[in-house]
C-alpha cells in the first residue's frame, strides 16, 4: 500500500487526522473574535483516525456549541470541512475552510440600536 498524500494531514505516529497549521491559522482568529464578543469561552481539539474535530464551548462543562470537522476522505466529494451545530445538524460543508466558517462569522453581526 502507498502512503496517503501529505495534504490529508495524517499523523504518521498515530495514524490520526489532524488540523494543519494553515487550517488553525484560519480557525483561531475566528475563535479569538468570538471570545472577545463573549460568545465562546473554551475549545478542544480531537485527532481521530478518520477525522479531526475543533469543538467550541460556551462553558467547558457543556456539550460543544459547534464542531468544526475535517474529514479528508470527503475531500473529493462533498468537501472535507464541515460546521456541525449542537443538535448534530451540518450547518455548512465545503472544500474551502474560510467559506465554511462564514456561517459562524454571521453570529458576530448584531443589530446596533
Amino acid at each position: 500500500m502507498s502512503s496517503p498524500p501529505s495534504h490529508l494531514a495524517f499523523s504518521a505516529a498515530e495514524g490520526a487526522v489532524a488540523f494543519h497549521r494553515s487550517e488553525l491559522a484560519v480557525i483561531l482568529p475566528l475563535y479569538g473574535r468570538m471570545v472577545a464578543a463573549g460568545e465562546w469561552r473554551d475549545y478542544g481539539i480531537s485527532c481521530l483516525r478518520d477525522m479531526a474535530v475543533f469543538s467550541v464551548f460556551r462553558r467547558s462543562a457543556e456539550h460543544p456549541l459547534y464542531r468544526i470537522e475535517k474529514h479528508p476522505r470527503l475531500a473529493g466529494r462533498q468537501g472535507q470541512y464541515a460546521v456541525v451545530g449542537m443538535d448534530g445538524r451540518i450547518l455548512r460543508r465545503g472544500h474551502d475552510l474560510k467559506t465554511v466558517l462564514r456561517v459562524l462569522e454571521r453570529k458576530l453581526i448584531r443589530a446596533v440600536e
